[in-house]
């Protein structure tokens, strides 16, 4: 029982550490993807290094206006929202989740990133089936790692993914109203800079304030 104990928390802990180093590498991705909803926005920013074809891929859809006006057609709490087919933007609401760009990209998968809370992966049918449907974790899901493949991370508007998580669903999961993307967009270049620096500027006052250091040795 004891070696269990510590087994799972060197797992834990090692999941923990993939969770920080996953948001800050997001944070400092220079392809950051803004969804706007009636709940507010969402930020995620993207992994060209770990998946080039399908991050080109959905910084290609996003820059067609692609996504504006699809759904997230599938929601499951403790699990995932799940959204970006273009059939969700007729009235049949028996095609949605069957859709996509009219292609598919194989598998990227990166044995550095995990399937975290905040985590964005691409949903598909089958292997290297990827086109523009992606989902977002709700909480850490290691049974997915290595199968599907990660693309992104939330950075910004986590609370908004958790709103959307406690909208009433059908039997399918799909919501009963519609949560729909309005506007999805990359963040400008410059936006992102102007953030960084004022990132960087909050460090140096915090550090300014504490002396610069941690005082050891004294």
């Amino acid at each position: 029982m004891r070696k269990f104990l510590v087994i799972a928390f060197l797992l834990l802990a090692n999941y923990s550490l993939y969770a920080i180093d996953q948001v800050e590498k997001a944070k400092q991705s220079e392809d950051i993807v803004v969804i706007e909803t009636a709940f507010g926005e969402i930020e995620f920013g993207l992994f060209p290094d770990a998946a080039p074809l399908n991050v080109e891929n959905i910084v290609k859809l996003a820059k067609k206006d692609f996504y504006n006006g699809t759904t997230f057609h599938r929601v499951v709490p403790d699990f995932v929202i799940q959204g970006g087919d273009p059939l969700t933007k007729d009235n049949n609401p028996a095609n949605d989740g069957t859709g996509g760009p009219g292609y598919y990209i194989k598998d990227e998968y990166s044995k550095d990133l995990k399937h975290l809370e905040g985590t964005v992966a691409l949903a598909k049918a089958a292997e290297n089936q990827n086109g523009s449907q992606f989902y977002i974790c709700l909480k850490t899901l290691n049974f997915l790692d290595g199968k599907y493949t990660i693309v992104g991370q939330v950075t910004e508007g986590m609370d908004v993914v958790k709103e959307i998580a406690k909208v009433k669903t059908d039997r399918n999961d799909r919501p009963i109203e519609n949560v729909t993307m309005t506007k999805v967009y990359m963040k400008e270049k410059e936006d992102t800079e102007e953030e960084s620096a004022a990132e960087e500027e909050k460090i140096k006052e915090i550090k300014k304030k504490s002396g610069g250091g941690c005082g050891c040795g004294k």
